[in-house]
């Protein structure tokens, strides 16, 4: 499909800075493909050694009525031993490995593919004057695909991690079965609305912040460039953005997170909009921010790990690291 849209050419990105690709940069088959293996790095590796947070903030979403805070949360799964915190890590790290090759990498290509057309119709000058739109659309594009990767595997995940003990396989391969034989695709692909809601606006924020906090950062505080640091301070400047953009994604994402954790726990019959209405109308008051201090502490932490990670493969490999400052010449 790369092959297809780009050629075998090198591609010279017209996009916008500070987006990847400005000042004359090449980007080819070859340039997507890392920044791909980059995201299932950054991705599958981070979720998965969250696991133990993301098991806490699962069953405070799922129980709200029955569980107050963290420490109840804490108190009762750490009551049925310490194997609860590995809990449907397999499902995470494929799920989340797939997810990552398609945000990270798909936000490339469509952040120069929007911004070579921006730039074919606005010019160079103009064009730079809506890159905060660029890095929203290519974001929103990329995720939508990489939900699509990651709905099955998440809702297997979701299954393992929220079920009442002995009424659900608590290993990978016995409960992707179960939920096959007993639901079908359907199983798998119900919560792909909820997770498009929850995961599009999260991701919109994790790239839009995420690039121009590292914009303001070197513009307005430093008063200078990536290229004119090295590599472990820009790395540190990519963690910081990284975790100040993964708080602001919990933020926004977080009622759709709750949504789609108690939507995928149990076998739905009815319409999806039906479905929702009955589960915000069985939540206490404050139900839809249940868990959300455990999820800005996951998720400012995650964050702020798959920028580093993501940036760190990337100069590993000679490219530059993501975000740079000012127009192109």
């Amino acid at each position: 499909m790369l092959q297809q849209l780009f050629g075998s050419k090198p591609v010279h990105c017209a996009g916008p800075a500070p987006a990847a690709g400005a000042h004359g940069e090449v980007h080819d088959l070859s340039y997507y493909l890392k920044c791909m293996a980059g995201g299932v790095f950054a991705c599958g590796l981070t979720h998965t050694a969250v696991v133990p947070i993301d098991i806490v903030k699962c069953r405070l979403q799922a129980d709200p009525t029955k569980l107050k805070g963290m420490g109840d949360a804490y108190r009762a799964l750490n009551a049925s031993g310490k194997s609860w915190m590995t809990l449907g890590w397999l499902p995470t790290f494929i799920g989340y490995s797939f997810q990552g090759m398609a945000k990270f990498g798909f936000y490339e290509v469509f952040k120069d593919l929007y911004g070579g057309v921006t730039e074919s119709l606005l010019g160079a000058d103009k064009a730079y004057s809506f890159r905060t739109l660029t890095y929203a659309l290519s974001s929103a594009s990329a995720e939508f695909f990489a939900d699509i990767l990651l709905c099955p595997f998440e809702a297997v995940k979701v299954r393992i991690q929220t079920s009442p003990e002995g009424t659900f396989p608590t290993t990978f391969g016995p409960a992707w079965n179960k939920v096959s034989a007993n639901e079908g695709i359907n199983g798998f692909y119900k919560g792909i609305t909820p997770l498009w809601c929850r995961q599009i606006p999260y991701t919109i924020m994790k790239f839009v912040v995420f690039e121009r906090t590292v914009e303001f950062i070197f513009k307005n505080i430093l008063h200078a460039t990536r290229d004119d640091y090295g590599k472990k301070f820009n790395l540190g400047i990519t963690f910081l953005s990284g975790y100040i953009a993964g708080v602001v994604c919990a933020l926004v994402s977080h009622p759709a997170d709750t949504l789609f954790t108690a939507y995928n726990k149990k076998q739905t019959e009815g319409a999806f909009m039906e479905e929702i209405k009955k589960i915000y109308a069985g939540m206490p008051a404050g139900g839809l921010w249940k868990g959300l201090i455990p999820r800005i502490i996951m998720i400012g932490t995650l964050t702020g790990l798959q920028w580093w990670l993501y940036d760190t493969w990337k100069t590993w490999w000679g490219l530059k690291p993501t975000g740079s400052t000012g127009p192109k010449k």
